[in-house]
C-alpha cells in the first residue's frame, strides 16, 4: 500500500542542546534531523524523540518494543473476545511503533495510521505483520465504511484537528462497526497533546454512534494511561481537585447512519 506523506512544517532550531542524554539517542536524533530534511512539524519531532527514548530504554541490546498489553485492552477491557475480530478490518489511529495490532492474527486487515510512521522504520516495524500507513487521521486514505473496528488508544488528544478526525472516524467505520476509545482528559495542552479533552468528548460522536459502555478512571501521578486503567480506580467526580482523568468508551455506529 502506498504511504501518504503529510508535511506540516519544519523543525525550528535544528542546533539545540540536548543536555544529559543517552549517546545513542543523541546520534539517532542527529541522523533523523538530517534525514527528515525539515519535513516534520516540531510536534512530530517531539513525538519521534519520545519513541526514541522508549526504544533505547526497552529495546537496547537487540530487543523490541513491548506490545504484549494491547490484546487485553482490545478484548477483555471492552468485553470483546479475540474471536470477535475474526475476518474483520481493524484501524488503529495514532498506533505508534510497538505493533498494537500484532495480536490480531485472525483479522482480515490490521492497519495502523500515524503521521510519523515513516520514522518508525528504525524501530523495526518492517518485522511486524500489521500494515503501517504514514498519514494523519484528519484524512484517512481508505474508502468510506471500510473498517469493522476503529480504535484510538492514547491518541485522540494528539491530533491536529479534532473535528476532522471525528468526522473521518464516522465516515470510515462500517454501519454496526465498533469504535474503541481510551484517552486522557482534563490535562493541560502540550506540544504533542494539543487537544484539551473533557468527559463530554463523547457527545461529538452523536448522533451517528451509540454509546455501548463507558468508564471514568483516576490517573495517579506518574502512572501512564494503561497502568492507570489496570489499577481500576473509578474517577471521583465529587472531588473538585483539578487533575487528569482517563475516559474509556465503546461506541457502535448506527446501522442507518448516512455517514
Amino acid at each position: 500500500m502506498n504511504r501518504v506523506k503529510k508535511i506540516i512544517g519544519k523543525i525550528p532550531g535544528v542546533k539545540r542542546a540536548y543536555g544529559h542524554i543517552h549517546p545513542a539517542i543523541y546520534e539517532s536524533r542527529r541522523k533523523f534531523s538530517k534525514e527528515c530534511d525539515g519535513n516534520l512539524s516540531y510536534k512530530n519531532y517531539v513525538e519521534n524523540s519520545f519513541w526514541e527514548q522508549k526504544y533505547f530504554a526497552e529495546a537496547e541490546g537487540g530487543g523490541k518494543l513491548d506490545n504484549s498489553h494491547y490484546e487485553y485492552f482490545f478484548t477483555t477491557h471492552f468485553d470483546l473476545a479475540k474471536e470477535y475480530y475474526t475476518g474483520k478490518r481493524i484501524l488503529d489511529i495514532g498506533c505508534g511503533p510497538r505493533g498494537s495490532l500484532e495480536w490480531a492474527d485472525n483479522a482480515s486487515a490490521r492497519i495502523g495510521i500515524d503521521p510519523i510512521a515513516d520514522s518508525y522504520m528504525k524501530f523495526g516495524i518492517d518485522d511486524l505483520n500489521m500494515i503501517y500507513v504514514h498519514s494523519g487521521a484528519e484524512s484517512i486514505p481508505f474508502p468510506d465504511s471500510y473498517f469493522d473496528v476503529i480504535s484510538s488508544f492514547n491518541s485522540l488528544d494528539h491530533v491536529d484537528d479534532l473535528d476532522k478526525v471525528v468526522m473521518q472516524i464516522k465516515k470510515k467505520l462500517k454501519p454496526s462497526g465498533m469504535f474503541l476509545l481510551l484517552t486522557d482528559v482534563n490535562h493541560k495542552p502540550t506540544p504533542t497533546e494539543p487537544q484539551v479533552l473533557t468527559w463530554d468528548i463523547i457527545s461529538l460522536f452523536s448522533p451517528e454512534f451509540s454509546l455501548i459502555k463507558k468508564k471514568h478512571y483516576e490517573k495517579p501521578d506518574g502512572d501512564g494511561l494503561y497502568q492507570s486503567i489496570k489499577l481500576n480506580e473509578e474517577y471521583d467526580h465529587d472531588n473538585s481537585k483539578e487533575r487528569y482523568g482517563i475516559l474509556s468508551a465503546c461506541f457502535q455506529k448506527i446501522t442507518n447512519s448516512k455517514e
